[in-house]
């Protein structure tokens, strides 16, 4: 896997707020239905046992599930959803000190949508996986969008 730096899609992606410039995730891929998350690990994601820290890998997934199906190529257009449901499942411990994290949206309608995730560390191994649902936020759904 290509562990060298990666820059956002867009520059706008480029500055983050709240918890994902806490945790220094960057959004690297973006088109309909499907998201890119790059997370570069440093000793504040580990755990004890000196692996990512489950809660981070979970964040990594709500948080991509969650972009797969927001996108808009629209830049007027801000789309927002909550997450309803996310099942994860750890499959491996990571080595490294990159995660990749791979949303895609599944299924959906005007209200709801599906997605898988999948965590990969920088060797390709997979790490996480996930299966969300997620409510389209007022003003976000396909029937909102803007003329």
């Amino acid at each position: 896997m290509n562990t060298k730096p990666v820059s956002p899609v867009q520059p706008e992606l480029e500055e983050q707020v709240g918890f994902q410039q806490l945790i220094g995730v960057r959004l690297v891929e973006w088109e309909p239905d499907y998201a890119v998350l790059v997370l570069d690990l440093d000793p504040r994601h580990l755990n004890r046992s000196g692996v990512p820290h489950g809660g981070l890998l979970c964040t990594l997934l709500d948080a991509v599930c969650g972009y797969s199906g927001l996108y808009s190529p629209l830049k007027t257009w801000n789309r927002k959803a909550v997450t309803l449901s996310l099942s994860t499942n750890f499959l491996a411990q990571s080595r490294g000190s990159q995660l990749r994290a791979v949303g895609r949206r599944i299924s959906g309608g005007q209200r709801i949508f599906n997605t898988t995730g999948e965590i990969y560390d920088e060797h390709g191994v997979l790490i996480a996986t996930a299966q969300g649902t997620h409510r389209y936020r007022t003003g976000s759904s396909p029937a909102d969008r803007p003329l």
